[in-house]
């Protein structure tokens, strides 16, 4: 199907005795419907939009607060495939746009960005904490005085 639609291509087969008229114009007219819904669909946006393109779609459309950065929701976003928008409110404050049929979707893309910001800073510690660290190991381990010899000839 994906191959039919990157290359193009219509195929049209019709089992019929005797093509009449009306056969070949139905045949026509069911490939220009199929065309038309796929030129349709190309041109509906998806993802992270913004608010006026949103708006356009059919359907009723939903919104909620939304407090943080949109780029850290945008990944997660992305993986439900939920079409969205922000509406910057006040620095950090947005309001989140998004279809009322896919509230179910935003649902579980919150539930997991807040699992993420939750156990942000549970899963790693900071880098300048690890360092203080292994600098404190390093002191405390005693000085190796290295002893080196020098290398013998054979030939004397």
């Amino acid at each position: 199907m994906q191959e039919e639609v990157n290359q193009k291509t219509v195929a049209l087969s019709i089992r019929a005795a005797k093509l009449s008229g009306k056969v070949l114009a139905s045949a026509f007219q069911k490939v220009l419907g199929d065309v038309k819904k796929h030129h349709q669909r190309a041109l509906t946006p998806q993802g992270r939009q913004s608010v006026k393109k949103l708006m356009n779609h059919y359907g009723s459309k939903s919104s909620m607060p939304y407090v943080g950065a949109p780029k850290d929701f945008d990944r997660i976003a992305r993986e439900f495939h939920v079409d969205y928008a922000f509406h910057k409110v006040s620095p950090g404050h947005y309001l989140l746009f998004f279809k009322a049929n896919q509230a179910d979707a935003v649902t579980a893309a919150f539930q997991k960005y807040s699992d993420k910001v939750l156990n942000k800073n549970k899963d790693h510690a900071s880098i300048l904490g690890q360092l203080r660290h292994f600098t404190e190991q390093i002191q405390k381990k005693p000085k190796e005085k290295q002893h080196t010899r020098e290398a013998v000839k054979e030939g004397r």
